[in-house]
């Protein structure tokens, strides 16, 4: 573990600016000294493994104050900290908008293809993955051990081809929830970096 790990933890636990910012291209070359200030803030050793130890058993309250007073103490030793990490979360936003402004251009379409490759491409995957799994349970029931030994064999290069497929799916599904519920709202509906950017802006 290293302190680059804590990243996520710190920011969903009160520190969005320290968390970011160790999670970031940055966190090693920052890592021990803001990672110190936090460690110091929570009374352990200077190390991730007791920082992160801390992390998991402090209770809530006292661990998001003990956090907010590191926020602080780290703004106060290096100014230009919020300012890094405003910068790099409002860029990521900013590149995440474009993506989803070019969706929904996609959507308002006339072409064809624009409008309805992910929808086919959920179908043909759901297909293809429905389509596998009978040609195994057919092969249980005859007794064929063929496909089943090609399927264990295959087992690795499986998971990581529907692991990626699946991954795409996944984000046009989350893309398309939001932009639906910003088309109900009127209001752009903001993703994980938003609420960073939304609480970095909050603490200056």
């Amino acid at each position: 573990m290293d302190w680059r790990d804590l990243g996520a933890s710190l920011a969903k636990a009160g520190a969005p600016i320290i968390g970011t910012a160790l999670g970031g291209p940055l966190g090693g070359m920052i890592g021990s000294a803001v990672g110190g200030v936090v460690a110091d803030v929570l009374g352990v050793e200077p190390t991730p493994a007791a920082v992160d130890a801390a992390i998991r058993t402090t209770s809530a309250p006292e661990l998001h104050a003990k956090l907010s007073a590191a926020e602080s103490e780290a703004q106060a030793k290096w100014p230009a900290l919020a300012e890094m990490v405003k910068a790099e979360a409002e860029a990521q936003a900013r590149a995440l908008a474009d993506t989803n402004a070019t969706m929904r251009a996609e959507a308002a379409a006339g072409d064809p293809v624009q409008r309805w490759w992910r929808p086919l491409y959920a179908v043909e995957l759901t297909l293809e993955c429905a389509a596998f799994w009978l040609a195994v349970v057919r092969a249980l029931l005859v007794g064929d051990a063929g496909p089943l030994n090609a399927a264990i064999g295959a087992t690795g290069l499986l998971s990581v081809y529907w692991g990626a497929r699946f991954a795409v799916l996944g984000v046009y599904v989350n893309g398309r929830s939001r932009e639906k519920q910003a088309a109900l709202t009127g209001e752009a509906v903001p993703g994980v970096i938003g609420a960073v950017v939304k609480a970095v802006r909050g603490r200056k």
